[in-house]
C-alpha cells in the first residue's frame, strides 16, 4: 500500500502553479496592458491632433480666400487676427511678401493655437 500512496502525493504536489510562474505571467499581462495603454494613447493623441490641423486649416484657407476676394493686391507686410473653430481659438498670421516678378506676391498663412504653430498654407497673388 505504501508504495501507491507516494505516487499520488506526487502527483498532488505536481498540480497548480508556482508563485513564480504566476508571477512571471502577471508581469506579461502588465507588459501587454502597458504597450495597449501607450497605443490607445497615441491613437488619441493623433486624433487630437488631426481635429486641430483640420480646423486650422479651415481658418486658414478662410484668410486666404478673404484676400482673393478684395480683387485687390495686399500691401506687403504681417497681419494678424483671430479665428474661432469648433470652439477652438486659433490666430492666423498672414504674411505677404514680394517676389521677384512684380506681378506677383507670395501669401503666407500661418495658424497658431496658444501660441503653437499648427499649420501653414502659402500661396502667390497675381493681378487680376
Amino acid at each position: 500500500m505504501t508504495t501507491r500512496a507516494c505516487p499520488r502525493r506526487r502527483r498532488a504536489r505536481l498540480v497548480g502553479f508556482t508563485l513564480i510562474e504566476v508571477l512571471v505571467a502577471l508581469a506579461i499581462v502588465a507588459i501587454a496592458l502597458t504597450a495597449g495603454l501607450q497605443a490607445t494613447t497615441s491613437l488619441t493623441n493623433n486624433a487630437l491632433r488631426q481635429s486641430s490641423v483640420l480646423l486650422a486649416q479651415l481658418c486658414a484657407e478662410n484668410a486666404l480666400t478673404k484676400i482673393r476676394l478684395a480683387r485687390q493686391m495686399p500691401g506687403v507686410g504681417e497681419n494678424r487676427s483671430g479665428c474661432r473653430q469648433g470652439n477652438v481659438d486659433f490666430e492666423v498670421a498672414v504674411t505677404v511678401a514680394a517676389t521677384p516678378n512684380p506681378n506677383f506676391l507670395r501669401v503666407d498663412a500661418q495658424v497658431f493655437e496658444a501660441a503653437a504653430p499648427v499649420l501653414r498654407l502659402s500661396t502667390v497673388l497675381g493681378r487680376y
